[in-house]
């Protein structure tokens, strides 16, 4: 096992911490980060991905480093491509820039890399060493990693819920259970998803726009401009065909307030939607839409990561097809009383053997209200 000092875990560190910066804008490729360092430890050149067809991490860290690149060592929080994309194979950028050694977080997952960037380098005699905080690299890139070795997207669900548990009063409101902080947490979390994804029960009751809106994301513009603001695809599952076309999120907005439109239904509507709707029927699974191939055709879509806002039914379909990677609670001090409608709608459990766990990874206040993050097991 390779031991790695004390200096390449600082640059590596710092090849993250530049990486985090592409989250709102890199989908559908990966967050990146390249630090360039000398034989003393002193960085020459550093930079991140910035958005997709635009120059990699390493590309920007080289042309900052220049001449000093030459025998230096690139820290890479992914292996570097040996491929044509829309851009040119990094791998050969830092054979040119005379490195002597490049340090990879991770192996890139994606089968047109997969090891032939570090294979590439090798040959040419750069040293090459791989597994430098390879998981927080991973938890980097959850979406694009489990896109690339399973088809499929990261799949985390959002939920609000009283003390006691309740998403909504017996007549359905739930406007508003969270608070104004929560609220704004969930913008930043859609802002960074490639797609929003609800039922049609969810959209009829709140006809919501299920958009990012900038003013709200608090965000100064260093983090990010409102001019690289990336709309999520919205995504509506609607099986029985009963979403109206008045709908807000069926309307012709500006691209740039709000994104395009994927309606999944059980049979194609004859009506002229707007120019940003677009229709896809998926094959039932007895007398539902098959979720599982709906992930399969987002995950041909190129989208990541997935973030679901949905009512208890569509939540407890996706949790009972295995589908569910996290899971995003805010909970409120409030309490809604028994009446109120749950979190899940699934089978009874009769058996403690049969109840599903889940890891906790964080629990923090967000104002007044709790958010739990969770993952599933398996």
């Amino acid at each position: 096992m390779t031991e790695f000092s004390k200096t390449d875990h600082q640059m590596m560190a710092r090849a993250i911490q530049l990486a985090k910066r592409g989250v709102f804008t890199t989908a559908p490729n990966p967050n990146v980060g390249c630090v360039i360092s000398n034989d003393k430890g002193v960085i020459v050149g550093e930079g991140w991905h910035k958005k997709s067809g635009t120059a990699h991490a390493e590309v920007h860290a080289l042309e900052q480093a220049g001449y000093y690149a030459k025998g230096a060592t690139a820290y890479v929080t992914l292996e570097p491509c040996s491929h044509y994309g829309k851009t040119g194979p990094c791998a050969d950028l830092l054979i040119a820039s005379g490195v002597t050694r490049v340090v990879a977080a991770m192996v890139d997952p994606n089968p047109l890399v997969s090891g032939s960037g570090l294979e590439k380098l090798n040959k040419v005699g750069i040293k090459t060493e791989h597994g430098l905080l390879q998981t927080s690299a991973e938890q980097l890139n959850r979406g694009f990693i489990k896109r690339m070795r399973t088809g499929k997207p990261w799949v985390t669900v959002k939920l609000a819920a009283s003390l006691d548990g309740k998403t909504a009063l017996g007549n359905g409101l739930s406007q508003w259970i969270t608070g104004p902080l929560a609220r704004q947490d969930v913008q930043r979390h859609r802002a960074k998803s490639c797609a929003i994804l609800s039922g049609s029960g969810t959209v009829i009751a709140d006809n919501p726009m299920l958009n990012v809106r900038y003013s709200e994301l608090n965000l100064s513009s260093d983090v990010l401009a409102q001019k690289d603001l990336r709309q999520p695809l919205r995504v509506l599952l609607d099986g029985r065909n009963q979403l109206p076309t008045s709908l807000n999120c069926l309307q012709n907005f500006d691209h740039n307030l709000a994104g395009s439109v994927l309606l999944v239904n059980g049979k194609s509507s004859q009506h002229q939607f707007e120019q940003h709707v677009s229709q896809w029927q998926p094959p039932f699974n007895g007398n539902k839409l098959d979720l599982e191939k709906v992930m399969s055709k987002l995950g041909e879509m190129q989208l990541n990561q997935i973030w679901v806002e949905a009512g208890a039914k569509l939540a407890g379909a996706l949790l009972q097809n295995k589908l569910i990677d996290e899971l995003i609670l805010y909970q409120a001090p409030k309490l809604i009383g028994s009446a109120g409608q749950d979190l899940f709608d699934t089978m009874q459990i009769e058996m403690m053997d049969q109840v599903i766990n889940l890891n906790w990874t964080d629990i923090r206040q967000v104002g007044d209200d709790i958010r739990m993050t969770a993952l599933f097991n398996g």
